[in-house]
């Protein structure tokens, strides 16, 4: 099972609700155009709230069903998304354009709006598979070019990390557009970068360098003029020059997006900066890697996460993105930075060795597997990074399934399941698919443990903002209470299990990963209890409790070489490495966080950079730092390592 982590509806529609009935009650003293207009007015002049207020009130005015309520509804939907109600404006949105008339040609904007707001709520929220699907909507809705080449750009940006075969083609629209229509130079560049990104993704590097250096010059080419495009449109440059070999024209470029030169301040790790655990849902390793975009808000969250760079994959991506959106500053760090460097921040990562974490969904298929087989049917087996291919063989074998025995019998059950999971599969229909699953699952008398995984997909699908703090824990919560998941031990300690993967604050998840360890019934090596064990040593040797950790992971079972759960870490006695000549050339400042192992004669081995800004700035130099480290020796008798799984970041700093 993949978890997709795209809140529940219910207070929304009460509000709604309410707003309507107090509205109809009242005796109009306008006409409907009057409001129409009244409305529009205020969100021309961007009064948020009180243009929500006006669009509920010429909703209530509407006919249900009818083409005016489908545009007070779409409209109303804007005014949601605006207050950053996103479940709210997807049902508006919904509602409205189910009301639309397609053959309209006054309509067209209000269609073409609500597709793409909703393309923009799902990439938002990491659903990049919905995304797609609602700016392939917006394409078809869009009837001027600059409408069309809005939804092509943005397909081609989602599609590039979950079908880049999409991307492709969404990229050769828009070039034979830009040749029947006249382009300004600011989406020349957009294309360019467009086709630099995808052709990155490929490792096509070359070609993608050329791109990226095309789409620095239609924005003006290297000048001391640097706007949120230009750093953008630079760091494709540096990126795909230094991958490409060309490692004196990427430093050029990357000193001229300013990272790594910061006027006041520096860039100082999060208080939550933690990159994620190899293993997993997306089945990280550690050759993984990517390059990923954030901005720092000016109260420390990070907003506008999206993923640039993978070697590994979309999934990788993406389960790289979904880390970074977890990380904070406070505010006064956020306050010591330049606002212009807050924005569009890229950092390069890797997942850490030091705990791999076993994937829940994994053992949670096997349950579903196994249920199936005692009902002679069976799971295919899955690949990885094929899912824009597998799920054309999975909608085909659902609809045999569904024309031999009917779309609600078992026989749907493996295919279903597979969508459910299959990463290309939009939120919504994923939802969808899950209740339907979940139904078919439950009248056949599915054991709690198999019905577990399709009740936890409805529910995480069931909202855009799943992935926001404690909506996931809100939505899942509820659980615990049914009895046929409260009453069997493996279904209660995967879903405390869950609920503690979702949780941002360090002591409530160790409070949630005990209770895991405590569950009454729960076999000594059973997965869940084992994962829950991993990840609570992990918080205990973050908060620097040794001898926890060590008592702790020596619960589970497993192994282990790490020198937190062995014993004390050996002591630091001197550090390695030098300033990097091309950084220190170009006046960069940056940091890398490094894993590494201790050998028992004190020397550095095994070295990986896990975090580096900017990126490929100082990972060979942070690497080379911790290389030429020293410890001291620890006796081991058999010679081997003598601390495995230590960290430690290396910042470096310009004199004066």
């Amino acid at each position: 099972m993949r978890f997709k982590k795209s809140g529940l509806f219910g207070a929304g529609m009460a509000v709604i609700v309410a707003a309507t009935v107090q509205v109809a009650a009242q005796t109009p003293t306008t006409t409907v155009q009057q409001d129409f207009e009244a409305a529009a007015a205020l969100d021309a002049k961007g009064d948020k709230a009180a243009a929500l207020a006006a669009w509920e009130k010429l909703e209530s005015r509407t006919k249900p069903g009818s083409r005016s309520r489908g545009v007070a509804l779409v409209r109303k939907s804007a005014a949601l998304f605006k207050l950053d109600r996103s479940d709210d404006a997807v049902i508006a949105a919904r509602g409205g354009l189910a009301l639309l008339p397609a053959a309209d040609p006054t309509l067209v904007e209000d269609r073409w709006r609500a597709y793409y707001d909703l393309g923009i709520i799902a990439q938002n929220a990491l659903d990049y598979a919905g995304a797609g699907d609602a700016y392939r909507s917006a394409e078809a809705a869009g009837d001027t070019p600059s409408l069309k080449a809005a939804s092509i750009l943005a397909l081609a940006d989602v599609s590039t990390f979950t079908n880049p075969a999409v991307a492709d083609a969404a990229l050769a629209r828009i070039d034979a557009l830009a040749k029947t229509v006249s382009v300004d130079a600011v989406l020349k560049a957009d294309i360019a970068r467009r086709h630099a990104i995808l052709l990155l993704n490929r490792g096509s590097y070359e070609p993608a360098r050329l791109y990226a250096v095309e789409a620095v010059k239609q924005l003006g080419g290297m000048t001391s003029k640097t706007d949120l495009r230009d750093v953008s449109a630079r760091s494709d440059a540096a990126i795909a020059s230094l991958l490409a070999g060309k490692s004196e024209d990427a430093r050029r470029y990357m000193a001229m997006t300013g990272a790594g030169r910061l006027t006041k301040g520096e860039f100082d790790p999060a208080v939550q900066m933690d990159v994620p655990p190899c293993g997993g849902e997306a089945d990280l390793r550690p050759a993984d890697m990517a390059v990923v975009e954030f901005t720092i808000g000016d109260d420390g969250i990070v907003r506008n996460v999206s993923p640039i760079y993978a070697a590994g994959g979309g999934a990788v991506a993406l389960d790289f993105a979904r880390a970074v959106r977890d990380w904070s500053w406070t505010p006064e760090q956020a306050k010591a930075l330049p606002t212009f460097f807050r924005y569009n921040v890229r950092v390069e990562m890797r997942c850490s060795t030091l705990f791999e974490r076993p994937s829940i969904g994994k053992f949670l298929d096997a349950d579903m597997a196994a249920w199936l087989e005692s009902k002679g049917l069976s799971l295919p087996a899955e690949e990885r990074g094929a899912d824009a291919v597998a799920v054309v063989s999975q909608r085909a074998a659902l609809a045999t399934a569904e024309a031999k025995t009917g779309p609600n019998s078992i026989a749907t059950l493996p295919s279903l399941y597979q969508l459910i999971n299959n990463a290309v599969v939009g939120r919504e229909e994923t939802n969808a698919l899950a209740r339907r699953a979940l139904a078919i699952a439950e009248a056949q008398g599915a054991p709690a443990i198999a019905r577990l995984p399709l009740e936890i997909s409805v529910r995480e699908t069931a909202s855009a903002d799943i992935w926001k703090n404690g909506a996931y824990a809100r939505a899942v919560t509820p659980l615990l209470s049914m009895p046929v998941y409260a009453n069997d031990p493996k279904s209660r300690a995967t879903i405390l299990l869950l609920i503690a993967e979702s949780t941002r604050s360090r002591s409530r998840r160790a409070v949630l990963l005990q209770q895991v360890v405590d569950v009454t019934g729960l076999a000594a090596n059973d997965p869940m209890r084992v994962g829950a064990l991993i990840r609570l040593a992990s918080l205990q040797q973050q908060a620097g409790d040794t001898a926890m950790a060590r008592t702790t992971f020596d619960q589970s079972g497993l192994s282990a070489s790490q020198c937190a759960i062995l014993d004390a870490p050996p002591r630091l006695v001197s550090a390695g490495g030098v300033f990097p000549n091309e950084a220190m050339a170009w006046g960069f400042e940056g940091l890398t966080k490094t894993q590494f192992d201790v050998g028992a004669d004190g020397k550095v081995i095994n070295q990986r950079a896990v975090l580096s800004y900017p990126p490929f700035v100082f990972t060979k130099a942070g690497v080379q730092t911790m290389a030429g480290a020293r410890y001291t020796k620890t006796y081991r008798p058999d010679g081997g390592v003598g601390c495995g799984g230590l960290s430690q970041n290396v910042r470096f700093r310009l004199p004066g």
